[in-house]
C-alpha cells in the first residue's frame, strides 16, 4: 500500500507549474496532502482513494463531468482534465474537488511520471523528487530555467518558471520532441557528443528564428558512463556570473542522485553521508573515506560548518535546511569532485579534501552564504576549520563548531581571525555553567547596582586598561565622575582593582553579568 506523501497539492502544482497544468477551481483550497497520482479512464471502474490526484484521460471538457463527480465521491483531492468548460468548472466546485486544466498537447504519461516522482509516491521516484528540488537550486545559482534530462533526452525534473520559456523548453517538458532543425544543429555542432565524453560546460547561442534562447548545458557522468545532461535556458535577464561553475558542481551532485536511482536507493548518497559523519565524529578512518571518494588522505582538508541564524517553526527550518544542503552540495562539488556534504543535528558540514591552503575554503563559505541570502532568502553563517591531512578532520570540525558556538555576529570566520573572541565566549560559557567559580562579591555588586551605573563604569575602566579619560569619553561623563564610580564599586564589593588577577576576574564576570547571552551558546 502506498502511504500518503508529505507534499501538499499546492507544492505539487508549484513544482509542475507552467506549461503543464493550470488551476481552474479549488473549492477546498490547495493545502491538503497528496496521497498518490492515478490515471483514470471513464470506461473503467474508478479506482480512486481519498487524497488522490486523478488524471482523467479519454474525454475532454464537459464530457468529463460524470467522471469528475465519480472521482470526487471517492475522495479525490483533485482531477486533471484537458479542455476547459464552465459546466465542468461548476461541477467540480459543487463536488468539492480541485479542477486542473492540462495543456492539450501534453502527454499524460509525462505528467503522471513527473507528478508521481515529485511527491515521492514510489521508492524509485524519491530520487526524481530530489531532482526537482535540485533543479530549483541550480536555477537559483545560475539565474536560468533548468531541466535535467536522461541520455534519451527525456525530462526527469525541471525548475519552476515565471520567466520567458522558449519553444524547446516548453516542448521538452510536455514530452514532445524539440524543433528537429535545432536538434540537428546541436548534433552537427557536436554538442551531444562532447557532453557524453566531457564534463565541460557547453555554451549554445540563441536561435531567434526558431524561438530558441541562449543556453548552457553540461553532461552528467559517473566515471566514463554518461547518465544524462542539465540544460539552463537564459530567461529575461542574463545568467549569473558564476553560472558555469555552478553548473559543473550541479552535474557532479546530480550524478550521485541518478546512480542512486539505478542501484540501491540508499547508495551512494547515503554511503557518502555516512562516511563523512564517521570522519567528523572520528569513528571512520581517513583511508576508508579517501578510498571511496578518490582523495589523497595525506593532503590537507577543510571543513565548513553552516548554521541557520533565523528563528522559525520546525517545518520551515527543515525546508530551509534542505534547500541550503542542496546549495552547499552544488558549490562544494564545483570546488572538488571528492567533496562530501552531510547534516549533523542542526548544522550542515562540507568536507573538501586535497587542498593546498584555506583560502579556497573561505571563498567557498562566503559564496554559499551570499547565495543563500540572495536566492532562497536564507540567513546563514559559516565557520571554517582546517586539517593538515584527512585524519585530522574531526579536529577541524571541532574548530569550526567552536566558532559557531561562540555566536559571533560574522557571516564567515576562521579560527585565526576570531580566536580571542572564541576563547572569551568559551570562558564566559564556563562561568555561566559553574556558579562556584564566580566571585560572590561581584554578583552582589551587580545586584546592588540598580541604576546600572557602577558596573558599566568599572567595565569601561578595565577595558580601557585604566585610562580614565578614554573610559570617561566612551561613557560621555567627566573623568572625575568615572574615578568616583570605580572607587565606589570597589568599596561596595570589597575588591582591590590594583591587583591584576582581581581585575581579570572582575572584567570576565561583569561581562558575563551584563551580557549573559555571551556564554549561552557554548555547549
Amino acid at each position: 500500500m502506498i502511504s500518503r506523501s508529505d507534499k501538499t497539492l499546492r507544492q505539487l502544482l508549484v513544482a509542475l507549474g507552467d506549461p503543464l497544468v493550470e488551476v481552474v477551481a479549488a473549492p477546498r483550497g490547495l493545502d491538503d496532502l497528496v496521497r498518490d497520482v492515478v490515471i483514470l479512464d471513464p470506461e473503467d471502474d474508478p479506482e480512486v482513494r481519498p487524497g488522490d490526484v486523478v488524471l482523467i484521460i479519454g474525454v475532454r471538457g464537459r464530457a468529463a463531468i460524470a467522471t469528475v463527480r465519480a472521482a470526487a465521491r471517492r475522495g479525490a483531492l483533485a482531477v486533471a482534465v484537458k479542455g476547459q468548460d464552465e459546466a465542468l468548472e461548476r461541477a467540480a466546485t459543487d463536488a468539492g474537488v480541485a479542477l486542473l486544466s492540462v495543456r492539450s498537447d501534453a502527454r499524460w504519461e509525462q505528467l503522471e511520471s513527473l507528478a508521481r516522482a515529485n511527491i515521492g509516491a514510489e521508492t524509485d521516484s524519491e530520487t526524481v523528487s530530489d531532482l526537482f528540488s535540485l533543479a530549483q537550486t541550480i536555477a537559483a545559482l545560475t539565474g536560468g530555467l533548468v531541466s535535467i534530462e536522461d541520455t534519451a533526452s527525456r525530462v526527469l525534473a525541471y525548475s519552476r518558471s515565471s520567466d520567458e520559456v522558449d519553444e524547446l523548453r516548453r516542448l521538452s517538458i510536455l514530452g514532445r520532441q524539440g524543433p528537429e532543425q535545432y536538434l540537428a544543429k546541436l548534433r552537427e555542432w557536436g554538442v551531444y557528443e562532447r557532453m557524453r565524453k566531457s564534463e565541460a560546460v557547453e555554451r549554445i547561442d540563441e536561435r531567434p528564428e526558431l524561438g530558441i534562447r541562449r543556453r548552457l548545458a553540461v553532461g552528467i557522468h559517473a566515471g566514463d558512463q554518461s547518465l544524462g545532461s542539465i540544460w539552463v535556458q537564459e530567461g529575461a535577464v542574463p545568467l549569473t556570473e558564476h553560472a558555469e561553475r555552478a553548473l559543473l558542481g550541479a552535474a557532479r551532485v546530480t550524478a550521485l542522485h541518478l546512480v542512486r536511482s539505478r542501484n540501491n536507493p540508499a547508495a551512494p548518497l547515503r554511503l557518502r553521508e555516512s562516511l563523512l559523519e564517521g570522519l567528523l565524529d572520528g569513528h571512520t578512518t581517513a583511508a576508508a573515506v579517501a578510498a571511496n571518494v578518490g582523495a589523497d588522505p595525506k593532503r590537507a582538508a577543510g571543513v565548513v560548518a553552516f548554521e541557520l541564524t533565523e528563528d522559525a517553526d520546525r517545518s520551515t527550518l527543515e525546508l530551509r535546511r534542505a534547500e541550503l544542503t542542496n546549495l552547499i552540495a552544488v558549490h562544494a562539488a564545483a570546488y572538488r569532485r571528492a567533496a562530501l556534504v552531510t547534516t549533523l543535528r542542526a548544522r550542515i558540514y562540507a568536507l573538501l579534501p586535497d587542498l593546498h591552503a584555506s583560502d579556497g575554503m573561505i571563498t567557498l563559505a562566503k559564496e554559499v552564504v551570499a547565495a543563500a541570502r540572495v536566492h532562497p532568502g536564507i540567513a546563514v553563517r559559516a565557520a571554517v576549520g582546517m586539517a593538515p591531512d584527512l585524519s585530522r578532520t574531526a579536529a577541524a570540525r571541532r574548530e569550526a563548531d567552536r566558532i559557531l558556538d561562540a555566536g559571533l555576529d560574522l557571516p564567515v570566520a576562521a579560527i585565526n581571525d576570531v580566536r580571542a573572541e572564541v576563547m572569551m565566549a568559551e570562558l564566559l560559557g564556563l562561568l555561566a555553567e559553574h556558579e562556584e567559580i564566580r566571585d560572590p562579591r561581584l554578583t552582589d555588586l551587580v545586584a546592588q547596582d540598580t541604576k546600572d551605573i557602577l558596573v558599566p563604569s568599572v567595565l569601561a575602566y578595565l577595558e580601557a586598561l585604566g585610562d580614565v579619560r578614554a573610559a570617561a569619553n566612551r561613557l560621555h561623563i567627566h573623568p572625575n565622575t568615572l574615578r568616583y564610580r570605580v572607587r565606589r564599586a570597589a568599596e561596595i564589593a570589597g575588591i582591590d582593582l590594583d591587583d591584576p588577577k582581581q581585575r581579570l576576574i572582575t572584567q570576565l564576570q561583569l561581562t558575563l553579568n551584563t551580557n549573559p547571552g555571551n556564554g549561552s551558546a557554548t555547549r
